[in-house]
C-alpha cells in the first residue's frame, strides 16, 4: 500500500536549503565545480562521514564529481517543472523537499549512473511515457525531452541535469496522480475538496527504499476499485474509438416498443458497440423484444427514464459521441484522484449528478436511495462531512435568502399569506404578527425577520431530517413534494438533498442504535419534536460523478448538470505545458 493513501503533509526534519546550513566558503568551492581544498577539508569534521562526503557542521559535501555535479544542478535548476503543475502546492516547499531528499543521501543520483540513465530511471520515463493510460498527457512529463537528455548526457554535468530533471519532474508527476492536475476549490468555489500531494522528500526516498520499484510507482495512483474500473475501461472505449467509435442513430419519429423501423438495424449495430445488446438475439424491423430490453439497459446506464421509448432524450444519448464519453471518464479519473482513498468503514454516499444516496458499510452498499438536490442555480456543494443526529417532526427556519426573494414579496402583496403554510414571523425569539408589520418598508437587504414553518404533513423539510452540520447549511431531509422522484432528472431543490424514503433511510442510519423504521414512524405520528444522536458520527460525502464503473463492470454516463465537466476540462486545457 502506498504511503501516500493519507496523503502526509509534512518534511523530514533534515530538509533545508543547501545554502542554510553550508558555510559560504564550502558552498562556493562545490558550486565551482573544483575540489575542496585541504584547508577547508582540514576545518571539517570526518569522524562520521561516508567514504564519498566530507561533513560541514550537519550538512554533507560529496566530493565524487557525479555527486557534485548534482549538488551545483540543484542549485540553479530544481524548479524547472513545478510550474507544469497548478496542483504542485507551494513551490518553495516543493524545492525545499527535492533539495533535502538529495542533501540527506550526499546528492547521490536515485535516476542515473555514471553511463547514463539506469533502470530506474528507464523505467519511470516509460511510465511518463503511458501517462495516458492514467487519463494524465504524457506531454506534461515531457519524456521525449528527457530521453534526448539522456543521450546527450556524455559528462557529469549532462548526466546531474538529467537526474535532477527526472526528480523534477517525477514529483510533478506524483502530485497529479495522488492529488489531481488543478486545485478542485480554484477550479470552482462549489467544490471544497483540498487534496494534498505528497512531500517531495518523503515521495522520492519512498521510491528510492521500495523493494518493487514498478509497484511503486503504480501504487501513486488511487488505491481504490472504483478508480481502476474506470481506468480499464477507459482503456477499453479507446479501443473502441479505434475500431471505429459508435454509429450515429438516424432522427425520426418517436420509436415505442412493438412499431416498424428500418432504423432497428442501426440501433442493433449501435447498442452492440457498447456491449448492451447481444449480436443475434434480434433481427427485422420490429423494434421489439431484446432489443426493447437493450434500449432500456442503456436508459438506465445513463440516468434516463427507463421505459424503453426511443425519443428526443433517449436519442441524443444514445448518439453522443464516444469522443465525448472518453472525456467525460478522463475527467471523473481527475475527479477520484481528489476523493480519499479511504471513505471510512461506514459512511453515506451521495452522486449529485445521479441525483442518488447509498449507505456503505464495510464495501457493501445497504440502502439506496433516490434523491433531489439543487437546481443549476442552486448547485449542491461537493464537500464531506460528518453526520451527528437526526431530527424527527423538524421546524424549518427559512433560510434568508428564500426569505427575502420568495416570502418577502407574498408578505408584501398580503401579510396573511404564509398562515397557510404554517409559516411563523419572529423578532429574536418573539413571535410577530405578521399584520403588525409595515412590510413594504423592508427589503432583501434590510429584512430583520426570521421565519419559521412549523413541524407537520406540509413542512418543507418533511417529517425528518439527517444533520451533519457544515458551513454551507446542507443536510438531507423528507419532503411533501413525492412526485418529483418519478422524474429522471431531480435537480430541483435550493441546494438541501431530499430523499425518497427517509424512514427506511433513517433505518440504515440509525438502526445499529436500535431505532427502527417503525420505532421512527411512530415518533413521526406523536407528532413530537425528537432529536436523535448518532452514537458514532458518520462520514458524509457529497460526490459529483458524471461516470463511473460498477462493480458488476457496467458503464454508467451522466448528464453534467451543473457544467462542472465543462469548467474543469477549461481548467485542466489552460494548464501550462511542461517546459523541459
Amino acid at each position: 500500500m502506498s504511503p501516500f493513501a493519507c496523503k502526509p503533509d509534512r518534511r523530514p526534519a533534515a530538509v533545508a536549503r543547501i545554502a542554510g546550513t553550508v558555510p559560504a566558503l564550502a558552498l562556493a568551492v562545490l558550486l565551482s565545480g573544483t575540489a575542496v581544498p585541504a584547508f577547508a577539508q582540514s576545518a571539517m569534521p570526518v569522524e562520521s562521514a561516508p567514504m564519498d562526503s566530507v561533513q560541514v557542521g550537519e550538512a554533507h559535501l560529496p566530493t565524487d564529481p557525479l555527486a557534485m555535479a548534482i549538488a551545483r544542478e540543484l542549485s540553479v535548476n530544481t524548479t524547472v517543472m513545478l510550474n507544469a503543475s497548478a496542483n504542485a502546492g507551494d513551490e518553495e516547499e516543493l524545492e525545499l523537499g527535492i533539495q533535502g531528499y538529495y542533501e540527506n543521501r550526499v546528492y547521490q543520483p536515485l535516476w542515473v549512473s555514471d553511463q547514463g540513465l539506469n533502470p530506474h530511471g528507464e523505467l519511470l520515463i516509460s511510465a511518463f511515457e503511458k501517462a495516458g493510460d492514467h487519463a494524465l498527457d504524457p506531454a506534461d512529463y515531457a519524456p521525449d525531452r528527457l530521453r534526448q537528455l539522456a543521450s546527450a548526457a556524455t559528462d557529469t554535468d549532462g548526466l546531474a541535469q538529467l537526474e535532477v530533471a527526472i526528480s523534477n519532474t517525477f514529483v510533478t508527476y506524483a502530485n497529479h496522480l495522488t492529488a489531481g492536475r488543478v486545485k478542485p476549490n480554484e477550479v470552482n468555489r462549489s467544490l471544497n475538496l483540498f487534496p494534498k500531494a505528497p512531500d517531495p522528500a518523503v515521495l522520492l526516498e519512498f521510491v528510492d527504499t521500495s523493494e518493487d520499484f514498478a509497484s511503486a510507482i503504480d501504487g501513486l495512483s488511487p488505491n481504490t476499485p472504483n478508480y481502476a474500473r474506470l481506468k480499464t475501461a477507459l482503456a477499453d472505449y479507446r479501443a473502441k474509438e479505434a475500431a471505429g467509435g459508435f454509429t450515429v442513430v438516424p432522427e425520426g419519429e418517436t420509436l415505442k416498443p412493438g412499431m416498424t423501423d428500418t432504423r432497428a438495424e442501426v440501433l442493433r449495430t449501435r447498442l452492440a458497440q457498447q456491449d448492451l445488446f447481444t449480436p443475434g438475439s434480434h433481427s427485422g424491423d420490429v423494434y421489439d423484444g431484446a432489443l426493447v430490453d437493450a434500449v432500456k439497459l442503456f436508459q438506465e446506464r445513463h440516468g434516463l427514464e427507463v421505459d424503453g421509448v426511443i425519443g428526443k432524450n433517449t436519442l441524443a444519448e444514445i448518439n453522443v459521441p464516444i469522443s465525448t464519453r472518453i472525456d467525460q471518464m478522463e475527467l471523473n479519473m481527475e475527479r477520484r484522484r481528489w476523493m480519499p482513498d479511504d471513505l471510512g468503514s461506514r459512511y453515506v454516499f451521495v452522486n449529485l449528478a445521479d441525483q442518488n444516496l447509498k449507505v456503505v458499510e464495510d464495501d457493501k452498499t445497504v440502502h439506496t436511495t433516490r434523491v433531489v438536490v439543487g437546481k443549476p442555480y442552486h448547485a449542491t456543494p461537493v464537500f464531506s462531512d460528518e453526520m451527528t443526529y437526526a431530527e424527527v417532526n423538524p421546524y424549518w427556519t427559512v433560510p434568508y435568502s428564500i426569505a427575502t426573494t420568495e416570502y418577502l414579496p407574498m408578505l408584501q402583496r398580503d401579510p396573511g399569506s404564509l398562515l397557510a403554510k404554517n409559516i411563523r414571523v419572529f423578532s429574536g425569539n418573539r413571535e410577530v404578527d405578521p399584520w403588525s408589520v409595515a412590510w413594504g418598508s423592508y427589503s432583501r437587504s434590510t429584512f430583520p425577520f426570521t421565519l419559521r414553518q412549523d413541524p407537520g404533513e406540509g413542512n418543507a423539510l418533511g417529517r425528518i431530517k439527517f444533520m451533519f452540520p457544515n458551513k454551507f447549511n446542507i443536510y438531507i431531509h423528507d419532503t411533501p413534494s413525492k412526485s418529483l422522484f418519478d422524474r429522471a432528472q431531480r435537480s430541483f431543490s435550493h441546494g438541501c438533498i431530499r430523499a425518497e424514503d427517509p424512514f427506511d433511510l433513517g433505518q440504515a442510519l440509525l438502526g445499529s442504535d436500535g431505532w427502527t423504521k417503525d420505532k421512527l414512524e411512530a415518533v413521526r405520528n406523536s407528532g413530537e419534536r425528537r432529536v436523535i444522536k448518532l452514537s458514532k458520527p458518520m462520514p458524509v460525502h457529497l460526490t459529483y460523478l458524471t461516470a463511473w464503473v460498477n462493480k458488476d463492470g457496467s458503464v454508467h454516463f451522466r448528464r453534467d448538470i451543473y457544467d462542472r465537466d465543462k469548467v474543469l476540462a477549461k481548467a485542466i486545457a489552460q494548464l501550462r505545458p511542461a517546459n523541459l
